[in-house]
């Protein structure tokens, strides 16, 4: 009879647990993931001041190495002592997660939709996967490329984000490059800019466009050796291991 009562117990506990359990279930239905839930909720980074804010474009599709590159080498200025260091933060027109052309998911920092979006010294456009067709309709994106254009110091760009820069406008009267094989057809969709194959990167008046892949981090560096010098953007080169001479790099300055 004893072990009978002990057996009637545990069944009215596992009754109540699995009837609890198919309340909580049922009040909180499994929807779509956002921002607000626990598991992917995550704190704006701290932007301090005095330093260049710099943005990332970031979208479902986005390579890996462009928006790598350039992101160690601004991040690694918080290191160096005596200069104008860097926020660098992502931007999107979401703080869902994306997921890079490679598989990598992103939670974006700043939603470029929303009011909260801080100034912006210094946009970088890292290559997607569809920067070369259906993202050149995305009208809300190319519109807020434009409103940073308006007061910001640098706009930049590697591979295929040049596409976004010349959408926008901000490629006409410069020179300019993009990922080897795309400069054809960049020429194509924009027959009215001066694009060049037999460089690396160009710099003209506020817009360093780049080649990409690899070269990214090159034409970071020689953004960071335009504003800070040469031994600095040496140093930033040696932390990632990176042999850097600016002459020895394909590149042109339109002065």
């Amino acid at each position: 009879m004893k072990h009978l009562f002990i057996l009637i117990a545990v069944l009215a506990l596992y009754s109540c647990e699995t009837k609890e359990r198919k309340q909580i279930e049922t009040e909180v239905p499994n929807t779509e993931i956002t921002t607000s839930n626990n598991a992917f909720a995550k704190a704006k980074p701290e932007l301090k001041e005095g330093r260049y804010n710099v943005a990332f474009l970031i979208m479902d599709g986005t390579y890996n190495t462009e928006l790598t590159a350039p992101f160690d080498i601004f991040q690694h200025t918080q290191y160096r002592e005596n200069i104008k260091q860097m926020n660098v933060f992502t931007v999107a027109n979401t703080l869902n997660p994306i997921r890079t052309f490679e598989g990598m998911y992103l939670l974006p920092d700043f939603d470029y939709t929303a009011p909260d979006l801080p100034n912006i010294d210094i946009l970088v456009v890292p290559s997607a996967e569809h920067h070369l067709d259906t993202d050149l309709d995305d009208e809300v994106m190319i519109n807020f490329v434009k409103k940073v254009d308006q007061n910001a110091l640098y706009m930049t760009s590697h591979c295929d984000g040049a596409f976004v820069l010349a959408k926008a406008g901000l490629l006409d009267g410069k020179v300019s490059t993009t990922f080897p094989s795309d400069i054809d057809k960049m020429r194509d969709t924009f027959p009215q800019l001066d694009i060049r194959k037999e460089v690396l990167f160009v710099h003209d008046g506020k817009y360093i466009t780049s080649a990409g892949g690899a070269k990214s981090f090159e034409a970071a560096l020689y953004l960071a050796e335009h504003l800070y010098g040469a031994e600095i953007a040496r140093s930033l080169a040696g932390g990632l291991v990176i042999d850097w001479k600016l002459n020895e790099v394909p590149h042109l300055i339109v002065e």
